[in-house]
């Protein structure tokens, strides 16, 4: 079955369980459940929704008296209800810089989990073969200048392909998303014009385009509308068979999205991350390296009132950091390099 099915019935009943286990508790109150199981509550990123649900479904199975409940409502929905107190952790694609840390009221501690790839999705009939995008091209279809699938601008890019006298139909995330950060901070490095015009978050005014809400909604578009082009995490491409893209990096190659190549951007960026988890690796330097790789990241509280709950989240961490990442390849995510894993065990200390 198709992981938009699959997803989207997931998701609705992950989400209608997390409305009414939360209504009327607050962060520090919810996690009573039945029969003494400890619930605890998370939403955001739909780029990860995959990968945390396997974990947590793995984890319960070690521990059938833990219950983890996710809602994949995008990183912006994760971060807004981590700041409202409705939930005991929040899941995002953007690292939380110290300005929107400073919109909380209380300390947040990031985990790194996994290394994902966005790649451009496309709805093209009649062309079977995989097509090349130059920057230039992903950032002038969302700004509107370039229209029709038979532009110089991707033809150049992919000699010997006769393309339609189409117009191109952009699809993009209506919901607070941490892949749309990824996709738009890439832009924005690419691009001066999307820079200035647009400029990356996890919602922009986008210049164009039709609105998806999920990952699960962009990929359903843009299989049943032809001509349509819109980008997701790698494992909703691969899942739903769509055709997606090699996306040329700084030194001119185009690359298609693998997992190696996607822990080549984070090994290229070594030196920051030794400094701080949270890197971008949009358009990293390395040659062979994906240029829209992203870390995905868990928010956790630094401090957690209730004993069991912060027992639990610190044994899940170690959990998720050691034995989890084997699940990772799997589910078309890559594992953490080993020095980020060294970071973050000793950074679940500061959880008290």
């Amino acid at each position: 079955m198709k992981i938009r099915t699959r997803g989207a019935i997931a998701v609705l009943a992950v989400t209608l369980a997390f409305m009414g286990l939360l209504t009327g508790c607050s962060q520090q109150e919810s996690g009573g459940g039945p029969s003494g199981v400890l619930t605890l509550n998370s939403a955001g990123s739909t780029l990860a929704y995959p990968i945390y649900s396997k974990w947590f479904s793995e984890y319960h199975n070690l521990h059938p008296n833990v219950q983890i409940n996710y809602a994949s409502i995008g990183s912006g929905g994760g971060i807004q209800q981590l700041r409202s107190g409705t939930v005991d952790f929040g899941a995002s694609d953007m690292p939380l810089n110290d300005k929107l840390l400073g919109t909380f009221n209380f300390k947040i501690v990031q985990f790194a989990t996994v290394l994902g790839a966005v790649v451009p999705i496309y709805n093209l009939p009649g062309v079977n073969t995989d097509l090349r995008f130059t920057p230039q091209a992903l950032a002038g279809i969302y700004l509107g200048r370039i229209k029709k699938w038979n532009d110089p601008a991707i033809t150049r890019a992919n000699p010997g392909i006769s393309f339609p006298d189409k117009d191109i139909v952009p699809v993009h995330r209506s919901d607070g998303s941490g892949t749309t950060f990824v996709w738009t901070d890439f832009l924005s490095k690419v691009s001066p014009e999307w820079k200035s015009k647009v400029g990356s978050d996890t919602s922009v005014s986008w210049p164009v385009g039709l609105g998806g809400k999920g990952s699960e909604g962009v990929t359903g578009v843009v299989e049943q509308t032809p001509y349509a082009f819109g980008y997701v995490e790698l494992i909703y491409a691969i899942q739903n068979h769509l055709a997606y893209g090699l996306v040329q990096n700084p030194t001119g190659k185009f690359i298609k999205a693998s997992l190696d190549n996607v822990t080549l951007a984070a090994q290229s960026v070594a030196e920051d991350l030794a400094k701080d988890i949270r890197v971008s690796i949009t358009n990293a330097p390395g040659p062979d390296a994906y240029p829209i790789s992203t870390f995905t990241y868990l928010l956790i509280p630094v401090q957690i009132n209730n004993p069991a709950k912060r027992d639990t989240i610190k044994d899940f961490l170690h959990w998720m950091l050691t034995d989890g990442q084997k699940d990772a390849e799997q589910l078309s995510y890559s594992p953490l390099p080993q020095q980020v894993v060294d970071i973050e065990l000793k950074q679940i200390q500061e959880i008290h």
